[in-house]
């Protein structure tokens, strides 16, 4: 049961920065589709979808990236490993759940909002272990590869963890998550909002989504590696009820531009101004 590893893309610019998309990996393998009550359809609803693609234009210009192409339905590399939900892996009575994984979105989601339960029966422990060995283990450890050639050659580190959200009834249409201040150093946050902002966008921090495993696993601002997740409307980039690109996907992908570039040099000067003091 072969799955992709992800696309990983090495810093070339002149900025500490690299970037995580976890959630829009296309590969769907024919054994996934079967195990799946309602086909490929129904597992595409878990996807962030064509994040990949709203990042490339930074990937161009250097940025370095780790882009997962399992799909998130195989395995969620937002998740810790132990998130399981045991109604989809058979592993035994947990002795708790996390909140994601007791909702259907743990490590393998067992549901979504429009399709209910995906899945035509639980998998084995095994065939857990096979995913996170193929997909979800090699996915954070090219992320730990990645920010330490970061750290090593600028002596700090920002990961941008890129996702997209369900449009919402009001609210703004960006958030930053840094996990209540754990993920990244406050004044991080702070030019992130700024950036936001100036390029018209409403933007909110930690709620709805705080962060994740990744900017939580990776994110240290005492060792100088902060860690942001990112979630955008996907109104503001896509056509309504559909994955197609919509008129405003070019001001989406200038604005990764831009947060990766800005908030990259904004530590670099920062760190400078330090060092000189």
């Amino acid at each position: 049961m072969p799955l992709s590893p992800p696309a990983i893309h090495p810093c070339n610019a002149e900025v500490p920065v690299l970037l995580s998309v976890p959630h829009a990996g296309r590969d769907y393998p024919n054994w996934l589709i079967s195990l799946s009550k309602g086909g490929e359809t129904a597992l595409a609803g878990l996807e962030d979808p064509l994040v990949d693609e709203l990042v490339e234009s930074a990937i161009n210009k250097g940025v370095g990236a780790v882009v997962a192409q399992t799909p998130r339905a195989a395995i969620d590399c937002n998740r810790a490993e132990d998130e399981i939900d045991p109604t989809v892996v058979r592993s035994g009575p947990l002795p708790s759940l996390s909140p994601r994984a007791r909702g259907g979105l743990g490590i393998v989601p067992g549901r979504t909002a429009s399709h209910g339960s995906l899945w035509r029966q639980p998998i084995p422990r095994y065939e857990l272990e096979e995913r996170l060995t193929q997909a979800h283990r090699p996915y954070h450890r090219a992320i730990e590869e990645q920010l330490n050639c970061l750290l090593d050659r600028f002596g700090c580190a920002l990961l941008l963890d890129c996702h997209s959200m369900p449009s919402p009834d009001s609210g703004p249409s960006v958030i930053i998550g840094d996990r209540y201040g754990h993920s990244a150093g406050p004044w991080v946050t702070s030019e992130a909002v700024k950036i936001v902002t100036s390029m018209g966008f409403r933007v909110g921090v930690n709620q709805p989504f705080a962060g994740g495993h990744v900017v939580q696993r990776h994110g240290s601002p005492g060792r100088a590696v902060h860690a942001l997740q990112i979630e955008i409307d996907r109104r503001c980039y896509l056509q309504s009820n559909s994955v197609r690109r919509s008129s405003g996907f070019p001001k989406v992908a200038r604005l990764f531009d831009e947060l990766a570039m800005r908030l990259g040099q904004f530590l670099l000067d920062r760190r400078f101004s330090e060092a000189a003091e």
